[in-house]
């Protein structure tokens, strides 16, 4: 820190994810106060920009640059500089460049202030209908069968970015595993386009694998069903602390600490068994 200079910070923005609409004043304010707009694209953020008269300096900020970029951000924030941070779309650090430089603020005890925005994985994951208490998002699906085979028997809803043409594939893996596993493909968010379809692993391969589709997708995946033998142990153990007085949810976790059962569906077989679950 430079004697005398108050110290900048970093302001991490949202931008839409297709519609520019969905930008918040918040982050409109961010952008016009800010010395410098570290983007992913400056030209697509620059679109953004011009659409709402903000006129800001800006520097590129991305996956190439983004161990040499963050030091030189950082260096003007030292100096006094405040710093905004925004991706082509969403919110940056989840599955964008921001990692490097937010860590680095911490380490030189630089203030970062996150604000709330657009995110697709969060959007996806509403529109699907599916679980969200206890969700993971994994960024674009793993290419290798093995690991994709491993990760599609998660018990939690997973949330996954893919390509369009590989949509059908990993749909067809998933159908192998477990062809009656709920799936959301979400497509197009906040576009013209949207489209939100909902059916089984089983129902959506075959479609996809005729059309592929068009556009953005974000894959929500319900989570792994776990087999009777597995939970019916675990399942009658939670029933007897929850008789003898227990709460279902802190009941839920010990039993699944005993025994490795996820705690989470645990919880879900018991609410089910609950009149008008």
């Amino acid at each position: 820190m430079i004697p005398g200079v108050t110290l900048g910070r970093l302001i991490v923005c949202p931008t839409p994810i297709g519609n520019l609409e969905d930008v918040t004043l918040r982050v409109l304010s961010a952008l016009r106060e800010a010395d410098v707009v570290a983007c992913e694209d400056t030209r697509r953020t620059r679109v953004l920009l011009e659409r709402y008269g903000v006129s800001a300096k800006l520097v590129s900020y991305h996956e190439h640059n983004e161990r040499s970029r963050a030091t030189q951000l950082v260096e003007r924030m030292q100096k006094g500089d405040v710093v905004a941070l925004v991706s082509d779309a969403g919110t940056p650090l989840v599955s964008d460049p921001g990692f490097l430089l937010v860590r680095a603020c911490v380490a030189a005890g630089l203030a970062v202030e996150v604000l709330p925005g657009p995110s697709a994985a969060v959007s996806a994951l509403v529109a699907s209908a599916l679980p969200a208490d206890v969700w993971r998002f994994v960024g674009y699906l793993p290419r290798k069968r093995g690991e994709l085979t491993s990760l599609l028997r998660a018990p939690e809803t997973i949330v996954a970015f893919e390509s369009p043409n590989r949509v059908a594939a990993s749909l067809a893996v998933l159908a192998s595993i477990d062809p009656e596993r709920p799936v959301a493909v979400c497509r197009e968010l906040t576009k013209v386009h949207e489209e939100v379809v909902r059916a089984t692993a089983g129902e959506l391969a075959p479609r996809y694998q005729a059309q592929p589709p068009r556009g953005e997708v974000v894959l929500v995946i319900g989570g792994a069903r776990l087999s009777e033998p597995e939970l019916a142990p675990a399942l009658s153990a939670l029933r007897k602390l929850v008789a003898a007085g227990a709460k279902p949810r802190t009941a839920s976790s010990v039993v699944a600490s005993l025994t490795g059962v996820k705690a989470n569906a645990l919880y879900r077989a018991l609410m089910k068994e609950e009149p008008g679950a």
